[in-house]
């Protein structure tokens, strides 16, 4: 039994040797293999997000965590002030709006009756008053009437035949109508009120901070109660599309690669799963000792930044997760789709 089983055992010790070796020389050698390995960490953005106007915070909706969608409300700001002021100028618009039309649709017909009447009215008392006149430059040649008579008959006829002229004018711009330049005046004041509300109406929409778009609560900065102003972020917003590595590709490696080029990037925290990407930025300047590189044959060499874009769908990586990415460099191709929704920068397939 024990000769069988040495020889065995002999045998299985070789067989693991060979396999250890044979998986030492493809993680130490990933250029003999063609694939060029790279150590990164995850990235996406971020928005401080403020409100557009000032006032006091009554309500902030969203706890740090929540998931939030594109146009859903975050915080609200106090309105009683700005409700008082739409009201004032909504009576304005009406009160406006009644002058308008009766400009536009001019003089009333019982308007020029009553004008035409009061016309009517002064010339008879004129007539009366010219009788008067008459009359006591008839008796003052008798003696009956005295100077004073006739300057007081005179004073009377004089004030009869103004009242009329006037009569005759408000007659003849009932008859006319109102002008041009008018209407035109009543129809600038109510447009200036009408644009005072459309500014109100916006500075009543920016009492409601809305997120810009689809994305996780990093950050609740501000509290209801606090005052409020655009240069003080309520909320920080983080961004999951799109997101990309941060990587460093030593210089003798950079011919290696091309912007729109596959890779793959592997996460100890999802070891049986490949996340696709692609290279969607390199560096046009290099740089050496960056803090972020995690192997020490690259603290002291000159590297170039490249940004893999990774496609994500079901949101598993998170900011700062360092991660490993390998690209094919034997068989370098481009991507060709990538996610509808995603900001990542696009390459033409085959691009250079």
């Amino acid at each position: 039994m024990k000769r069988i089983l040495a020889p065995l055992l002999i045998l299985l010790a070789v067989v693991a040797s060979v396999f250890g070796y044979t998986k030492w020389s493809e993680e130490e050698s990933p250029a003999e293999s063609g694939a060029l390995t790279l150590f990164g960490a995850v990235e996406i953005r971020d928005a401080d997000l403020a409100f557009n106007g000032e006032g006091r915070i009554i309500e902030v909706l969203v706890e740090e965590g929540d998931r939030v969608e594109k146009n859903q409300a975050l915080a609200r700001l106090e309105t009683d002030r700005l409700e008082a002021e739409i009201a004032r100028v909504d009576a304005e618009i009406e009160a406006q709006s009644q002058v308008l039309a009766r400009l536009v649709s001019g003089t009333r017909q019982q308007e020029i009756d009553q004008a035409r009447a009061n016309v009517t009215a002064a010339e008879a008392r004129v007539r009366n008053a010219q009788r008067i006149v008459d009359r006591v430059r008839d008796t003052s040649h008798m003696g009956a009437s005295s100077a004073q008579d006739m300057d007081d008959a005179l004073a009377q006829l004089e004030v009869d035949q103004a009242a009329l002229e006037v009569r005759r004018k408000a007659l003849e711009l009932a008859i006319e109508g109102p002008r041009t330049e008018d209407i035109n005046e009543a129809r600038a004041r109510l447009a200036a009120r009408r644009a005072e509300r459309e500014l109100l109406d916006r500075r009543m929409k920016d009492t409601s901070l809305t997120a810009p778009d689809a994305g996780v609560i990093q950050s609740r900065i501000l509290e209801p109660g606090e005052f409020a102003t655009p240069a003080r972020p309520v909320v920080t917003l983080a961004l999951p599309d799109p997101k990309w590595i941060r990587a460093f590709v030593p210089e003798p490696d950079l011919g290696k690669i091309h912007q729109g080029m596959n890779a793959e990037v592997h996460s100890d925290s999802f070891p049986e799963r490949a996340f696709e990407g692609w290279i969607g930025f390199i560096s046009p300047t290099a740089e050496f000792t960056p803090k972020s590189v995690q192997t020490t044959d690259l603290r002291t060499s000159l590297v170039y930044e490249i940004r893999v874009y990774v496609r994500d769908p079901d949101d598993q990586l998170r900011q700062g997760q360092p991660v490993t990415v390998r690209v094919n460099t034997s068989n370098a191709t481009t991507q060709a789709t990538r996610p509808a929704t995603s900001d990542a920068p696009d390459v033409e397939p085959n691009a250079p």
